[in-house]
């Protein structure tokens, strides 16, 4: 399918439209005046929710009775395991189906791109990155893997994942897993750092590397030097070395784009966080502070947890984590790192891992990492409660049961439904 094809695409139809970044593609394809329909296997108000109230008619996977016509079908990845059989019903109707990524670098075409790439940090970087772009009048078109504030009003706590622009960049945060990066042919690339990961797609850290080479050789302007700008970042809002890293990987490319550095500094300084991103939620009635965060490679559990740190060190609360290993692949792969992730932590609970696209693998399991997790407290001298849950409705009691109060942090953390259990368990009080 060429870029010229777009102009003859007037229905769209979503499969997965719920997802994080099909759903701001779906948005995208409004702004054009597509038709844009979609279906989905559960309700997920964040994202179906201002879809549906611009009009998008969504259909749940277990009433869809037949494909409805259209011009371009867009999958999101997930439904290959979720919903295989949809994609293939689309794909006899003889007309495009498309991956998301694939469709996007479709979209993408229209604009200089500026790509975030990398294996942690890709979603705050692409928000700094575009708000400063925003503060400065560049107008542009921006697709995040979360939401921002500054993108559209605040929906159940978050902005909008997606921002139409009349200027001529497209920010945009390009994913490494399966190659979809490769999808975009950017005007600038910043590459945040690059390490083992989605061990089920690539064979080694090589084979990743190889992956991002490739990106770097498809892009006008490469940064990867970001580091030297650290000195430059202005005092943020939000903690942690890893966001002050990404602060100055956002001036880096303001750089580039020869943003004057006041301006950018400013417009940081003013950054208040994402959806998801150790994004603070509220407390409760009885004082104990809650959040949530998508941390679910060693690397950032580590960096959020020491972010965590950083606001209330040990002695002055207690910092208990609620956490959903994200696949099979992923728990097996870095399991020892799992392990040794959670020092920064006084108790640490998991439920079961959250498969998403894979098949069970009987091999590893929340229960087993748990036992790895407290055999490295004891290691290190520390007795911290480690525990693991075979579902949700056994962790919110045992969440209940703590009783929590003002002297607790309580993180959801993960890239699956963690979050779902403070939303059962507590009263949140927005702060």
């Amino acid at each position: 399918m060429k870029n010229s094809d777009l102009s003859k695409i007037k229905k769209v139809f979503f499969i997965g439209i719920g997802g994080i970044g099909i759903s701001a593609l779906a948005k995208m394809a409004l702004s054009r005046g597509m038709i844009v329909s979609g279906v989905n296997d559960e309700d997920s108000p964040k994202t179906l929710d201002p879809l549906q109230k611009a009009g998008v008619e969504v259909v749940y996977q277990k009433d869809l009775k037949a494909i409805p016509k259209a011009d371009l079908y867009i999958y999101s990845d997930a439904w290959l395991h979720r919903g295989p059989d949809i994609i293939e019903k689309a794909k006899s109707s003889g007309k495009p189906v498309l991956s998301y990524f694939e469709a996007l670098g479709i979209f993408a075409k229209d604009y200089k791109v500026i790509a975030i790439a990398g294996t942690h940090g890709k979603t705050t970087t692409t928000a700094m990155v575009a708000e400063i772009l925003v503060d400065v009048g560049l107008d542009p078109t921006c697709v995040v893997g979360s939401f921002v504030e500054k993108f559209g009003p605040r929906h159940g706590g978050a902005g909008s994942n997606f921002r139409k622009g009349a200027g001529e960049f497209l920010v945009v945060e390009a994913d490494e897993y399966n190659r979809h990066f490769l999808n975009f042919h950017p005007f600038i690339t910043i590459i945040t750092n690059i390490e083992a990961d989605h061990l089920d797609c690539y064979k080694d850290l090589a084979h990743i590397k190889e992956a991002f080479g490739q990106l770097a050789s498809q892009s006008e302007n490469v940064i990867t030097d970001y580091l030297k700008y650290l000195e430059k970042v202005p005092k943020l809002s939000v903690p942690g070395v890893h966001n002050r890293m990404n602060a100055a990987a956002a001036l880096a490319v303001a750089d580039v784009l020869n943003i004057n550095l006041e301006d950018a500094q400013k417009s940081l300084s003013q950054f208040s966080g994402t959806w998801r991103r150790l994004e603070k939620r509220g407390e409760t009635k009885e004082g104990t502070i809650i959040y949530d965060d998508y941390a679910h490679h060693p690397t950032e559990i580590k960096a959020s947890l020491q972010a965590l740190r950083e606001l209330y060190p040990f002695g002055s609360k207690k910092i208990t984590v609620l956490f959903q290993p994200h696949l099979y692949s992923r728990t097996k792969a870095f399991f020892d790192d799992f392990a040794k992730s959670f020092k920064d932590a006084d108790q640490v609970l998991l439920l079961p891992i959250y498969f998403a696209r894979e098949d069970k693998d009987e091999s590893v399991s929340s229960e087993k990492l748990s036992n790895a997790i407290c055999a490295n407290f004891l290691v290190t001298g520390k007795q911290a409660p480690v525990q693991s849950f075979s579902d949700f409705p056994s962790a919110e009691k045992a969440v209940l049961d703590l009783e929590l109060g003002p002297n607790d942090v309580f993180v959801t953390m993960g890239a699956g439904e963690a979050y779902k259990v403070a939303d059962q368990v507590f009263k949140i009080h927005q702060t």
